[in-house]
């Protein structure tokens, strides 16, 4: 493993252990070259899994051009925002799993904001 992401796997190491105490559900960001991933955690002992968003999901997939850019993670957070609220969750705690608040992970969490949550 090279050093770049052995350090964004330490920075999100740190982020999910303040979001742990914090007992809020969360939601984690994943990327990837081509896709980008967003889950809903629920807080507190259980951790389950609430709800899911993906570029690989032919329903996100459709309209869009390419998966890997700005306008499918806003989105995916348009989509996950709207989950969100359907299952009765407005405040989630925002994992980004150590990468930088920038480009396509920035563009997911506004795109969440807009939709209703708050983190």
């Amino acid at each position: 493993m090279n050093q770049k992401k052995i350090n964004r796997i330490r920075r999100g190491k740190r982020t999910r252990l303040n979001i742990r105490e914090s007992g809020k559900a969360s939601l984690i960001v994943n990327k990837t070259p081509r896709h980008i991933y967003a889950q809903l955690i629920s807080g507190g002992d259980e951790n389950r899994v609430l709800a899911t968003v993906s570029t690989v999901q032919s329903a996100v997939k459709q309209g869009l051009k390419y998966t890997g850019n700005i306008e499918a993670a806003g989105k995916v957070g348009k989509l996950i925002g709207e989950k969100a609220k359907s299952l009765g969750i407005a405040e989630v705690a925002f994992d980004r799993s150590g990468f930088p608040y920038h480009g396509r992970v920035k563009a997911l969490a506004e795109a969440a904001r807009e939709a209703g949550l708050q983190f």
